[in-house]
């Protein structure tokens, strides 16, 4: 609840666009007519041409034909009925899971809208890696360990990919634990994957506008101190 003595801004929309461009989740807003009115700044990076959604003008669409009878199903139960559906598209390493959830009408005589969230592809994001190495003045190096760690691969293979003995890979994993508190790499991980979903600190600049944008838009650019942590 608003403090009655600060009175909210006249139009509050105006921050909308901000706020969703700081969530590290892929999030577009659709209308009942399935167009989309909104992407986010996560949403407009991840969906690249290798992505199994595209934006088409402001439609919302699969790359593979066996996806485009799902997706479509999904987003009119939603405007239509209101129901919400979890699905997958794309196969491989491409795969992405998504939630779309009705948000019903805005107000009276206005037409529904519906939310789409699009699952991450790693479990800890290459942002979210570098503020904990930011929080926890991890070096160069411990940070391409950690982050590797967090992509799933074992030390003997991030020995391999970076050219280092294990020995170097082991002694890199025991600074990153003494200086984050982690009694292992399990314990590590976890500590990357429970960050806030927070992106724009490290982000630097806003990218330029998209035609679905809502007034306001992302700010400009982030001062270099301006770290969540």
């Amino acid at each position: 609840m608003f403090d009655t003595r600060h009175p909210p801004p006249a139009e509050p929309q105006q921050w909308f666009g901000r706020m969703l461009d700081e969530i590290d989740y892929g999030m577009l807003l659709l209308n009942d007519r399935l167009q989309v009115l909104h992407a986010n700044h996560v949403a407009r990076h991840e969906m690249d041409s290798q992505h199994p959604l595209q934006l088409r003008g402001n439609e919302l669409v699969a790359q593979r034909l066996p996806d485009a009878t799902p997706l479509l199903d999904a987003l009119k139960a939603a405007a239509q009925r209101g129901l919400r559906r979890l699905l997958t598209v794309g196969e491989g390493d491409h795969a992405v899971s998504l939630a779309v959830v009705p948000l019903g009408a805005a107000g009276e005589g206005q037409g529904a809208a519906m939310l789409v969230v699009l699952g991450k592809r790693a479990m800890c994001g290459e942002l979210a890696v570098q503020w904990f190495a930011r929080n926890h003045a991890l070096t160069h190096a411990e940070t391409r360990v950690l982050a590797a760690l967090c992509a799933g691969r074992d030390p003997s293979q991030i020995a391999a990919s970076q050219g280092v003995t294990m020995h170097t890979v082991r002694t890199q994993i025991g600074s990153l634990r003494a200086k984050t508190g982690a009694i292992s790499i399990r314990e590590l991980i976890r500590q990357v994957s429970m960050l806030p979903p927070l992106v724009s600190a490290l982000r630097g600049c806003a990218p330029t506008a998209s035609p679905f944008r809502v007034r306001g838009g992302a700010a400009p650019c982030a001062p270099a101190d301006a770290a969540f942590w």
